[in-house]
């Protein structure tokens, strides 16, 4: 539904005096009352003299436009047209915030995981230990943190001497000495290492700790590795 309301002279009535114009209330049949015209023509002389005279060939110099106010359903929401469309455009508004919110938080993030390989590259060009450690939890895909936790297991297991041979225990005894960081045994090396690094000999530290490391998770699950390996009663570190 569109509704149109429409102002003009005509629809109040308009008396042209000579002097000014007086607007009466006009019939339905169009003309004016006799009310209204003797009231024009006794109309108070200062009045009249005080104003303008319109000429007889006064044209009109503008109109009153319509006003138009669309109320009309739109197909979609049963709301004004102008009420959708401003719906639409807030909704619009809120898309573009939360894309622009997640497009930040995607930046951040990856700012965050190249500082963070920066920091683990850091620590594997430096070598040694810590080295070893982050490059081997890197080559499995686990969590950096777990480094501490694999650093107390390999100070245990052989001190962090990547050539330790244990001469003396049941595997010792077997001919098959436990070797490396994590002092595996040649079968369990070959078995657990990443395949990348099976190439490489059971004293190789990134591979002997990719082995080790399998070995245990696979074994006595994750909470034990992050454990820092099997404990005792009292606590104390016990072998895998």
């Amino acid at each position: 539904m569109r509704t149109t309301v429409v102002a003009s002279a005509a629809a109040v009535g308009a008396v042209a005096t000579g002097t000014f114009t007086a607007l009466v209330p006009t019939p339905g049949d169009g003309t004016t009352t006799t009310a209204a015209a003797d009231e024009t023509s006794t109309m108070n002389p200062t009045l009249a003299a005080m104003s303008m005279r319109i000429p007889s060939n006064a044209t009109a110099i503008g109109t009153l436009a319509p006003i138009s106010f669309d109320s009309s359903d739109s197909s979609d929401t049963g709301q004004p047209a102008g009420f959708a469309a401003a719906d639409q455009h807030l909704a619009a508004l809120g898309k573009g915030s939360d894309l622009a919110a997640k497009l930040a938080k995607q930046l951040a993030d990856q700012q965050a995981a190249q500082a963070e390989q920066a920091r683990i590259d850091a620590i594997v060009a430096q070598g040694g230990l810590d080295g070893w450690i982050a490059e081997a939890l890197q080559i499995l895909d686990l969590p950096q943190s777990m480094a501490p936790s694999v650093k107390k297991i390999v100070m245990s297991e052989s001190g962090g001497n990547p050539h330790a041979i244990n001469n003396w225990d049941a595997n010792a005894r077997r001919g098959t000495p436990s070797q490396g960081l994590m002092q595996t045994i040649p079968t369990t090396f070959r078995h657990y290492v990443a395949p990348e690094l099976a190439d490489r000999p059971i004293t190789d530290p990134i591979a002997n700790l990719t082995a080790g490391i399998s070995y245990m998770i696979a074994n006595y699950g994750l909470e034990t590795l992050e454990a820092g390996g099997r404990t005792n009663s009292s606590g104390g570190y016990v072998g895998y």
